[in-house]
């Protein structure tokens, strides 16, 4: 087992009560300062600001509401909805009366909502429109403990104020004086990818310390010196991700607006209005922003600049960092002025799209692509990839200022300890561990031993001690000659190509790694309209699968690169949709379901194998020679 010394605690004053409290302290200080944002009704394109003292009222009438419900301490109630400014305060006014709180995705299936009221006792459920107050309906019957189902669109905050405005306030202040840090605050389902999703109780200690932490430590990073901070809302905060969000803007005093629809056209228009300052999102935004990017310039015919500016970008970056890690000189006088032509030309476009203001960001969910961070980071924007999961109510890792390291997560965060065992499974140990999982003490026996969390993902520690997530444990694949392959770095590497949208790679008990790919559907359409082939149909559907084909065996060959032989993907297939929730095929947070994907496509992976010809002599993987039925290729239409 390997184990790095660590850095002591930065100064993090130590929590006495709740994160509710964090709304009343604000208000207290600053009762002026804005600290939310929601755009208008009458004019989406400008955002209404919401003061310390503004979000505390509303929080406190609200809780009253709840108390005049029957809400008690203890209670559980499910917040069934998307990134609204509603879902805010609902949640700290819950906190106030000591209740715990159960995110819920909004896109959950009849199932998957029956099962996480069921399991997590709900007294109460919060829900959006009339399409979730349906799902919960259907269930309902066989819900005894549930009492209450309030839907936002049909005026339940409205509804909940009215119904406490006999609730003295002093009622919601006795409530909160008595929540603890070590009071439960939150019951987070897991992703489910394999098996019933458990409950992950957090307490409001478990959630509090890693914004702390990250607020003390990295805090001054979130907008430059003398502009105010401001963080546009937009993953779904029934995931930790999206909870540890909201808790760094209350706990920070960061503006916070809320932008509910993840849809590219909405997020296009709220960080041009909003403007933020610092940046949150998974790999697949900064994936998309890349290749919408890409897409562009190439419809107006710089792609070819583009390409160039990134690689620029690229290199540029990789320089610095050598230089700050003590292992270079910095960039040379031809990079530095090919980047300066390029930051007149390119780089100040691609961050005005981001709304001009952001130098900064964070990954999370996933590692990011280091080639996409070091992208990102030539550009003028640096994103600090993290790592943490549910069980551990979000962080548990960072970058050190100053000595960033793309293609890592950082080091472990001030006050927690990271291991690795010597199977390679990442152990952590710290404030933000979670109590166990809710209802099932063998699944809590099963992770924690002695304060440390066994977290199921694989990584290694470098000699500095910063931590690379090279996949999940339950994911590696283990061939016929008994290699044993983790698929997350090829689907990573896979889904860098603009025309790639999803990847799985396949292989359990078979001779060679293969791959599953899906095709991103505007990116193939520009795609296909940049061919621009003559002849009748036949001859030029014939054509373009030809080259599409090509295309995607340079895709299969760039993700080889980054493996050995026996670890290269061999065989592929596209398949003619993509992955989705409705299928059961990802989960409500757009994870993979790799059994149920192996299952629904087991036809064509066994096609894909039996059409394989014996692999031929191996060739570098930049090369790609395969024989024509060594792969086979199916068009997306």
């Amino acid at each position: 087992m390997r184990d790095v010394a660590l850095a002591p605690p930065a100064a993090v004053s130590p929590l006495t009560g709740g994160l509710a409290d964090s709304v009343f302290d604000a208000a207290a200080r600053t009762p002026a300062r804005p600290v939310l944002a929601r755009r208008s009704a009458a004019d989406p394109e400008v955002w209404e600001e919401v003061s310390a003292e503004g979000l505390r009222d509303e929080v406190v009438a609200l809780a009253r509401g709840f108390v005049a419900s029957g809400i008690s301490p203890g209670h559980r109630v499910a917040l069934m909805a998307r990134t609204r400014y509603e879902w805010t305060v609902l949640c700290y006014a819950l906190w106030a009366v000591g209740a715990e709180i159960v995110p819920v995705y909004p896109t959950s299936s009849r199932d998957q909502v029956e099962w996480i009221l069921r399991d997590s006792g709900c007294v109460g459920v919060v829900v959006e429109d009339e399409a979730t107050v349906m799902t919960v309906g259907s269930v309902c019957a066989g819900l005894e403990g549930l009492r209450h189902v309030w839907q936002l669109d049909a005026g339940a905050v409205r509804q909940l104020t009215a119904a406490g405005e006999s609730v003295p306030v002093t009622t919601v202040e006795s409530l909160r004086r008595i929540v603890l840090p070590d009071s439960t605050a939150a019951i987070l389902y897991t992703s489910g990818t394999s098996g019933r999703p458990l409950g992950c109780a957090l307490s409001h200690e478990n959630l509090a310390s890693p914004c702390d932490t990250l607020l003390a430590g990295w805090g001054h990073t979130v907008a430059p010196a003398g502009r105010r901070p401001a963080v546009l809302a937009f993953l779904p905060f029934s995931h930790v991700y999206g909870l540890m969000i909201q808790g760094l803007c209350l706990r920070g005093g960061v503006l916070m607006g809320h932008e509910p629809d993840m849809s590219e056209a909405a997020l296009t228009s709220a960080l041009r209005t909003f403007r933020p300052t610092y940046l949150y999102a998974v790999p697949s935004v900064f994936e998309k922003i890349y290749k919408n990017a890409l897409r562009t310039a190439q419809q107006a015919g710089r792609g070819g600049l583009f390409e160039r500016a990134a690689q620029t970008a690229r290199e540029f970056a990789a320089a610095l960092e050598r230089q700050r890690l003590g292992r270079g000189s910095g960039p040379g006088l031809d990079l530095r002025m090919q980047h300066a032509v390029f930051e007149r030309t390119v780089y100040r476009r691609l961050r005005a799209a981001l709304g001009g203001r952001v130098t900064r960001a964070t990954s999370g969910g996933s590692p990011l692509n280091r080639d996409l961070s070091l992208f990102y980071d030539g550009i003028g924007i640096h994103v600090h990839d993290g790592y943490g999961l549910t069980e551990t109510g979000g962080g548990v890792t960072m970058q050190p200022l100053g000595r960033e390291k793309s293609g890592t997560v950082g080091r472990a965060l001030p006050g927690t300890d990271v291991r690795v065992a010597d199977d390679g499974e990442i152990l952590v140990s710290g404030p933000s561990v979670f109590q166990g999982y809710v209802g099932d003490e063998a699944a809590t026996r099963a992770v924690l031993d002695n304060g440390w969390l066994a977290t199921g993902d694989l990584g290694h520690l470098d000699s500095d001690g910063y931590l690379t997530i090279t996949g999940r444990k339950k994911d590696v694949i283990v061939t016929t000659s008994g290699k044993s392959v983790s698929p997350a770095l090829l689907e990573q590497r896979l889904r860098m190509h603009p025309l790639v949208h999803q990847a799985v790679v396949v292989g359990d008990n078979r001779p060679c790694v293969g791959a599953l790919i899906t095709l991103d559907p505007e990116f193939l359409a520009h795609w296909r309209a940049r061919l621009a082939l003559q002849g009748d149909v036949p001859s030029r559907e014939a054509r373009e699968e030809n080259a599409l084909r090509e295309e995607m065996g340079r895709a299969v060959a760039a993700a080889n690169s980054a493996v050995s032989r026996a670890e290269s993907i061999r065989v592929f297939r596209v398949l003619p949709r993509a992955f989705d929730q409705a299928g059961g095929l990802l989960t409500p947070s757009m994870k993979l379901r790799r059994d149920s994907i192996v299952d629904h496509w087991s036809a064509e992976i066994e096609a894909m194998y039996q059409a394989r010809a014996p692999i031929p002599r191996y060739s570098p993987p930049s090369v790609l020679s395969w024989d024509d039925a060594d792969d086979v290729f199916r068009q997306t239409r």
